[in-house]
């Protein structure tokens, strides 16, 4: 379904501007590409706004664009008082799913989803809801900051704390389960650390608990004695010690061939030579996470053949990126049992290293999944469209014809063109259905997204 892309690309071409030379070449595919990505998907007025910019501002715009609307932070306030006050972290999901919904700010979204699965964090375990409601918004104040910062910061979040064992550590006996995760999974990646690196750092880390809900530095439980880290020796703190790990030079390698996994291609695109480029403009920067995600997403390879459609989406990216594109509205409960058995529920990723994405996500049974959340979501009375019926949606928009309306799914819709043949054979399809308009306008749109065209990003 999707082959992967090819490494022998040269480095200056790729991380150079795109920029169009006619203005055929900027497209509204292009620009729902960037919005696939950056986002979860744009409804027709925010395509046709992207196409008056050029590709570099666009992306500004959206590194620049970091303040929620009024309107949404309202909502989602009075949604999360409502949630919390359950204090039932199952609640959490819909309440995020209503914000990723009605967001104007999507990069800073699509972001915090990111960190979210980077420095995985399951409320199975943690249960308490406004721990990981905290966290959370950790993650958003810091998606597109300061990356050494939010390492900090989520090093003495009480939520991950809990989650990796290490709300009490003792000198006696430190746990080693941060330590380990900091290095492996959230800074440097495998192969960069010893093990004694992993012993020595979690006596850094003796002494911080969790009291009252809230971290707290225990003194009289700190190993003050002298450590040894990646060939450094002194009596460092657990500050000291997450600062020798932002130091260690794998660290931004790692961070850039993650983000050029989430943002470019599931595979293909992790040649060191393509990689050392941003690894550099990262470190040089101070580890700024903005700067670099501006150069990517108005690169060369961004728009390339290279990335367009070589990426699998995720159920989040699959049903939030649906309801956008249609400007769409449901129960959000029942939404987020459906992503749960497509496999991605928010909150509670799979284990410490979040969701692996890419290939796995598709398989027979997921498929099966996907094909049944969707039609489930077009058969629901809650299910609107622009706060009216499909039909009024497309009305509104010009389309009046099941021929016309599949055209415009298909253009809203799919990374990849959609041939004539299978969009000929969807028209007759619903045309030869009995019932009305409405019905087989739904029956168009879920013969869409059931498609392995759909399936792509």
């Amino acid at each position: 379904m999707m082959k992967s892309a090819q490494t022998n690309i040269d480095p200056d071409w790729a991380w150079s501007a795109y920029q169009p030379e006619q203005p055929q070449e900027w497209t509204q595919r292009q620009v729902a590409h960037f919005y696939r990505r950056c986002g979860f998907g744009a409804n027709p007025e925010m395509l046709k706004a992207g196409l008056q910019k050029s590709p570099v501002e666009l992306a500004a715009e959206q590194i620049s664009n970091r303040q929620e609307s009024a309107q949404v932070e309202q909502e989602s306030a009075v949604l999360a008082r409502s949630v919390l006050a359950t204090a039932d972290a199952k609640n959490l999901p819909a309440w995020w799913t209503h914000r990723l919904l009605n967001t104007s700010v999507p990069l800073q979204e699509k972001m915090t989803l990111f960190w979210h699965g980077h420095f995985a964090t399951g409320a199975e375990k943690v249960k308490d809801a406004q721990l990981m409601f905290d966290q959370n918004q950790i993650l958003r104040e810091q998606a597109l900051g300061n990356f050494g910062r939010l390492v900090h910061e989520i090093s003495q979040d009480p939520a991950m704390l809990l989650y990796l064992d290490s709300a009490s550590n003792r000198k006696v006996h430190p746990n080693e389960n941060f330590a380990r995760e900091i290095m492996e999974l959230f800074v440097l990646g495998e192969g960069n650390y010893s093990e004694t690196d992993i012993r020595e750092l979690a006596r850094c880390f003796t002494g911080w608990e969790i009291r009252r809900d809230r971290f707290y530095f225990n003194r009289f439980q700190h190993d003050f004695d002298e450590k040894t880290i990646f060939n450094h020796s002194g009596t460092f703190t657990g500050e000291e010690g997450v600062d020798l790990v932002l130091e260690h030079p794998a660290g931004p390698e790692f961070i850039v061939g993650k983000l050029i996994q989430f943002f470019i291609a599931d595979e293909g695109l992790q040649d060191p030579q393509l990689i050392k480029p941003l690894a550099r403009m990262f470190r040089d920067s101070g580890l700024e996470i903005g700067p670099l995600l501006e150069m990517m997403l108005a690169s060369n390879l961004f728009y390339s053949e290279y990335a367009q459609g070589r990426k699998i989406r995720s159920p989040v990216d699959f049903a939030v990126g649906f309801l956008n594109s249609l400007e769409g509205s449901t129960n959000l409960l029942e939404l987020n049992k459906g992503l749960d058995e497509l496999g991605q529920r928010l909150f509670y990723p799979p284990n410490v290293k979040g969701w692996e994405g890419g290939r796995i996500w598709i398989n027979s049974s997921t498929l099966l999944a996907r094909t049944n959340l969707m039609q489930s979501l077009l058969k629901r009375d809650e299910t609107r469209f622009g706060q009216g019926s499909l039909s009024e949606y497309c009305k509104s928009h010009g389309v009046t014809t099941i021929k016309e309306a599949v055209d415009w799914f298909a253009e809203l819709l799919l990374a990849v063109p959609l041939s004539d043949h299978k969009q000929s054979e969807i028209v007759q399809r619903c045309e030869m259905i009995d019932g009305s308009y409405e019905t087989k306008l739904k029956n168009s749109l879920g013969l869409i997204v059931s498609l392995p065209e759909y399936q792509l990003a």
